[in-house]
């Protein structure tokens, strides 16, 4: 197990289903994690409620600056930033008009950049950063017929790119994981027939995760790691 003893560490998206995997391993490895939640019944049912390693904040939209500058407030020196939160919407180019296409953008690439620029505002002495992209960020042609999203995931995995460069000097290492469907209840409802036994778990995707924002990485940046488990 990778050791966050003492460290402090932020993870949107903490109370979805990868979120929660990630924060039970890291508090399970000693880190202090902080949570954004925009959802009250999310944070009230989140496994670890109550947890002394665990803080529950309000943060609304993660798009809009003042939300994420509240965020980061006060989380000095901060270790690692784990950006899960995005959300997913279908259709094809034809049927999805410029509210939808900006949606899908602010949720997943807009809310990503303001995160990773406010974690490189808190982070005093190296760390690292680890987003999410999806299986169409780097094989687009399984974008087909969720092409928003596909734009806005393909933004996340350049994003990762270019900043792990930017940030190579300063001891921040940036990565991302790349999941194609994760076995998730809400998954399993939506695609009844699928073969479930083929996509990854999420426990699987967050230690993936877990190694690439802990200390034990001390060479890998810039990667969008594929975790596609069978599929």
């Amino acid at each position: 197990m990778h050791d966050f003893s003492g460290r402090t560490v932020v993870v949107t998206g903490g109370t979805g289903a990868l979120g929660n995997a990630v924060v039970a391993k890291l508090i399970a490895a000693g880190a202090q994690c902080r949570v954004p939640y925009r959802d009250a019944g999310d944070a009230q049912r989140h496994p670890l409620r109550g947890n002394p390693n665990l803080t529950l904040i309000e943060a609304g939209n993660l798009a809009d600056e003042a939300m994420v500058t509240r965020l980061y407030t006060g989380v000095s020196p901060l270790w690692a930033s784990i950006h899960i939160a995005g959300g997913f919407a279908a259709g094809k180019v034809a049927d999805t008009d410029r509210a939808a296409l900006q949606a899908q953008l602010d949720g997943n690439l807009v809310s990503c950049f303001l995160c990773c620029r406010a974690a490189l505002g808190a982070m005093s002495d190296g760390g690292r950063i680890v987003n999410v992209a999806a299986r169409p960020a780097l094989e687009w042609r399984t974008g087909a017929g969720m092409t928003a999203y596909a734009i806005s995931k393909a933004g996340v995995a350049a994003l990762t790119v270019a900043m792990a460069q930017e940030t190579a000097g300063d001891g921040i290492l940036v990565n991302a994981v790349a999941p194609s469907t994760m076995d998730t209840p809400a998954n399993r409802k939506a695609m009844p027939k699928a073969d479930h036994a083929a996509w990854p778990s999420v426990d699987d995707v967050a230690a993936t995760i877990l190694f690439l924002a802990s200390a034990d990485n001390t060479v890998t940046r810039g990667a969008v790691v594929p975790v596609y488990g069978k599929s």
